[in-house]
């Protein structure tokens, strides 16, 4: 009988072509799936918890694959990264029920989004952070951040990936803004999130900071459930995937 292994999988979004494996095969799954390949000689499905798109980064996305080779879990984790990029990495894995579904057991995810508000960006933070060269207004970024908190419907914070989905229902635990130097971080809290939904929410809320938009306008768009036309989704190098709750 085949175990369950859970994994908790790090990687630098920026040379792949998001998470979900794709016909060209540059992906953070396919690369996984290659390497689960060469230890167990056999062709394997890794499940993540969500699609991270192309350019987002990933602290802890949480993984699940099943296995028929059955090594002690710190094995897994030397021989996956002896063959993965460098620029992925698994940090942990244990064997687990069956009843676990890296996305269906999942009540929740942070998103951490990072922007440099200076003239210059440094070259350790290119393709880490959104560069925007002026100061943000935080009053105003924490105002209009607190809109975004409770149950609504999102469809103006989502982009269409092919497919409608069932429902466009999320709740929001928090939205907490902070600033350390030139770098102001904005970290949301949520039980699921939509296609390019943070980066739209981000794109609204700097709008309003650098006096844009009107903070209203992002009620308006909560309560009409309509995509508006003037939408801007933050770019994708700014977003990472912090964790997942379970």
């Amino acid at each position: 009988m085949p175990r369950r292994l859970k994994l908790i999988i790090a990687y630098d979004g920026a040379p792949f072509a998001g998470w979900q494996s794709q016909s060209h095969r540059n992906t953070v799954q396919d690369y996984l799936e290659r390497a689960f390949k060469r230890v167990t000689g056999e062709a394997v499905r890794v499940h993540g918890a969500g699609r991270t798109d192309a350019g987002v980064h990933a602290l802890a996305q949480c993984a699940h694959v099943d296995v028929l080779k059955l090594l002690p879990a710190d094995r897994w984790i030397k021989a996956l990264n002896a063959l993965l990029p460098s620029a992925i990495r698994a940090l942990r894995c244990r064997y687990v029920s069956h009843d676990f579904h890296a996305r269906l057991s999942a009540k929740g995810k942070i998103y951490r989004y990072r922007i440099w508000t200076a003239a210059i960006l440094p070259p350790f933070e290119y393709r880490r952070a959104w560069h925007i060269a002026q100061p943000l207004d935080l009053k105003i970024l924490k105002s209009a951040a607190k809109h975004f908190v409770g149950t609504h419907d999102f469809a103006a914070f989502a982009a269409n990936r092919g497919k409608p989905e069932p429902s466009a229902i999320r709740t929001i635990n928090s939205v907490r803004v902070r600033q350390k130097g030139p770098c102001v971080t904005i970290e949301v809290d949520g039980d699921g999130f939509l296609y390019k939904m943070v980066r739209l929410m981000v794109g609204a809320l700097v709008k309003c900071a650098l006096g844009k938009m009107d903070v209203e306008e992002i009620t308006l768009r909560l309560k009409s459930s309509e995509p508006s036309s003037a939408r801007f989704a933050a770019p994708a190098e700014g977003l990472f995937l912090v964790r997942v709750r379970y």
